[in-house]
C-alpha cells in the first residue's frame, strides 16, 4: 500500500508540472501585458515598458520555456512573482485563497452529502412520486448555466428581501463592509453571506450526484448478496445500509475526483456573481488585465486542489473497498 501511495503521489506531482508549464505557455502566448502598459495615456516610452515587462520576468524578448523555468525556480523557494502592477502575487493570492477556499469547502461537503442522500433515497422510492420530482429538479438545474442559476438566486433573494421589508438573506460580498463586534457576529455575519454563493455550487452537485448515486444504488438492489441478507431476516433498508450502501458508494469516489472541476468552476462564476473576492474574481480581472503570473497562479491553485480532490477520491476507494488495499 505504501507503494502504491508513493506512485500516486509521484504521479500527481508530475500531472501538476504539465498542468502548470502548459498554463504558462498558454497563458504567455493569450495574454499582453506588454499592451497593459502601451495603452495608457500618456503612452510610457518602449524603454520603459521593457524595463517593467523585465523586472515581472514578462520579458517578450525570452523564449517562454527560459521564463518558466525562472518562474518555476521562484515558484519552488514560495514566490509566485510580482502581478502586473508590481505588487507580490503571493500577498494577493493569501487574502484571496482562504474565500475560495471556504466557499468550496461549503458547497462540496453539502452537494456531495445531499447528493449521495438524495441519490439512495431516490433508488429505494423508484417510479414513486419522490424518485419523479428529485429527476426533474435534477434536470433542471443540470439543464441550467451555473451564472444563470447563481442569477436566479440573487433575484429571489431581492424579492423575499422587498417583501419582508429588509435585508434577511446578503447577496453581495463575503462580508458586511466596516462591519464591528465579537467574533460570534462576525461568524455569523460571513455565514449568512456564505448561503447563496454555497447554495448556488451545492445545487450542480447534488443534481449530479444524485443521479449517478441512484443508479449506483439501483445496481446494488439488485445484487445476489443483498437478496441473500434480505432472506436471512433483515428488512430491505437494514440490508441496504449493512451490506448494499457501502459497495454503492465506489463508484461515486471515481466520479467526484473527476467533477471536483466542474464545482470550482462553478464557484468561479459564483465569486465573480455575489462580488466575493476569491481567486475566481481575481481570475478574470487578471486575464483582461494581461497579468500572467496572477493567471499562471491561479491555475496553479486549481491543479492542485483537483489533484487533491483526486487523492481524497482515492483514499476513500482504499476504505471502501478491500479488494484494492489488497
Amino acid at each position: 500500500m505504501a507503494g502504491r501511495a508513493l506512485w500516486r503521489i509521484t504521479h500527481s506531482a508530475a500531472l501538476l508540472l504539465v498542468s502548470v508549464l502548459v498554463s504558462y505557455v498558454v497563458a504567455s502566448a493569450a495574454l499582453s501585458p506588454r499592451a497593459h502598459f502601451e495603452n495608457r495615456t500618456p503612452r510610457p516610452p518602449a524603454s520603459a515598458v521593457d524595463h517593467q515587462l523585465a523586472a515581472l520576468g514578462l520579458d517578450d524578448g525570452t523564449p517562454v520555456l527560459l521564463r518558466f523555468g525562472h518562474w518555476s525556480w521562484r515558484a519552488l523557494h514560495g514566490d509566485l512573482g510580482r502581478t502586473i502592477d508590481g505588487e507580490p502575487v503571493n500577498a494577493e493570492f493569501g487574502r484571496r485563497v482562504g474565500v475560495s477556499v471556504r466557499l468550496l469547502l461549503a458547497g462540496t461537503v453539502v452537494g456531495t452529502g445531499l447528493g449521495v442522500l438524495a441519490g439512495v433515497w431516490a433508488a429505494v422510492r423508484r417510479g414513486r412520486l419522490p424518485d419523479r420530482v428529485l429527476t426533474v429538479f435534477s434536470f433542471l438545474v443540470l439543464s441550467v448555466p451555473t451564472f444563470v442559476l447563481a442569477l436566479l438566486l440573487k433575484d429571489g433573494a431581492l424579492s423575499f428581501n422587498d417583501s419582508v421589508g429588509h435585508t434577511v438573506i446578503r447577496y453581495t460580498g463575503e462580508a458586511t463592509p466596516g462591519r464591528r463586534g465579537a467574533w460570534p457576529s462576525g461568524l455569523t455575519d460571513r455565514a449568512s453571506h456564505l448561503v447563496l454563493p454555497a447554495a448556488t455550487v451545492a445545487l450542480g452537485a447534488i443534481a449530479s450526484y444524485s443521479r449517478y448515486q441512484r443508479a449506483a444504488t439501483l445496481d446494488v438492489l439488485a445484487a445476489d448478496h443483498l437478496r441473500t441478507a434480505q432472506a436471512k431476516g433483515l428488512t430491505p433498508g437494514r440490508a441496504l445500509l449493512r451490506h448494499g450502501l457501502r459497495v454503492s458508494l465506489v463508484p461515486m469516489t471515481t466520479f467526484f475526483s473527476f467533477g471536483f472541476l466542474a464545482l470550482f468552476t462553478g464557484s468561479v462564476f459564483a465569486e465573480q456573481i455575489y462580488c466575493w473576492p476569491g481567486v475566481g474574481s481575481w481570475f478574470l480581472a487578471a486575464a483582461q488585465e494581461g497579468d500572467v503570473n496572477s493567471v499562471v497562479a491561479v491555475c496553479l491553485f486549481s491543479a492542485v486542489t483537483v489533484l487533491l480532490a483526486g487523492l481524497l477520491a482515492d483514499a476513500l476507494l482504499l476504505v471502501l473497498d478491500p479488494r484494492v488495499r489488497r
